[in-house]
């Protein structure tokens, strides 16, 4: 603690015995024990007091850090993408009444057919290339050709290096 070694602990009681005298020398060796005492525990009541402020802080974050959770877990859980699915789903299969009014509009509305496009001269010189080049005009699948196999042959047993080292 002091780093004071045995020859320094003498030399201070030869000093304290001639200082103080062999009558009252027991009477301050109670005291300064009892001052190192009272010393002791007010360094303990010290630490317990810093340990005991260091768990209050630790609580205090912890509590802060799960009502920060707790705050997301009910922001995800109001604006959870599954029940806004299950909400327009169900607004969906709801025949007997339209969702809004634009929804009432719409089906209340007599349908008027719309007659094609004519084509333009463009679909015609596509149509004459596909024609001429043999494709058909509809999507197909590609089939990629598969890569030829390449001739592996095993080398040699005896061009075969042995993998240990010495």
């Amino acid at each position: 603690m002091f780093d004071i070694g045995w020859s320094e602990l003498v030399v201070i009681a030869v000093v304290a015995l001639i200082a103080i005298g062999p009558k009252e020398l027991p009477g301050v060796l109670r005291m300064v024990g009892q001052w190192m005492g009272k010393a002791r525990k007010m360094a303990a009541e010290f630490q317990g007091q810093f340990q005991e402020a260091m768990r209050e802080a630790e609580m205090a974050d912890l509590k802060k850090s799960f009502d920060e959770v707790r705050e997301a877990a009910t922001g995800i859980t109001s604006g959870n993408i599954m029940t806004s699915l299950q909400k327009d789903v169900t607004d969906a299969l709801q025949i007997d009444k339209p969702v809004d009014a634009q929804v009432a509009s719409a089906i209340d509305a007599p349908v008027t057919p719309t007659t094609p496009a004519e084509p333009t001269p463009e679909t015609f010189v596509e149509a004459e290339t596909h024609a001429a080049a043999g494709e058909p005009l509809a999507i197909t699948n590609e089939v990629k050709p598969e890569p030829a196999p390449q001739d592996v042959t095993p080398a040699e047993p005896d061009v075969l290096k042995d993998a240990r080292a010495s």
